[in-house]
């Protein structure tokens, strides 16, 4: 989950922010962390941060340059098992609405053309 920029927060302007967060899986190591800017349209590869220890969180970072224009930000850990985090239309699909233990979709943050971050269902 991405943990900044995140609900609440606000950029100042168009400019190269570091995006941040956490993963982790209950089966084992974090492989890869994978970013998006643009919704999940594209994708890339965040830098793990040491120590990556089994069924622990894992601090990631990946550099972005916002350009000023609204936009969604998502990220999606892959574990050694190679299970990949699910959007929440698949995960509500498999489980339905009812639960929210083991909750394991990705989280999406809305940035709008004034720079504030709020969290949606994207």
């Amino acid at each position: 989950m991405i943990t900044s920029p995140s609900h609440g927060q606000h950029l100042r302007g168009p400019d190269v922010y570091a995006i941040s967060g956490l993963a982790w899986s209950g089966r084992g190591r974090i492989r890869r962390v994978e970013v998006s800017a643009d919704g999940g349209r594209s994708w890339a590869d965040a830098t793990l941060q040491d120590p990556v220890l089994p069924r622990c969180m894992t601090r990631f970072r990946a550099a972005w340059k916002w350009d000023g224009r609204p936009t969604v930000l998502k990220s999606r850990a892959t574990d050694e098992t190679g299970d990949v985090q699910p959007e929440r239309n698949a995960l509500v699909a498999q489980r339905g609405t009812n639960g929210y233990f083991h909750y394991n979709a990705i989280v999406s943050w809305a940035v709008d053309e004034e720079g504030n971050v709020r969290h949606v269902y994207a």
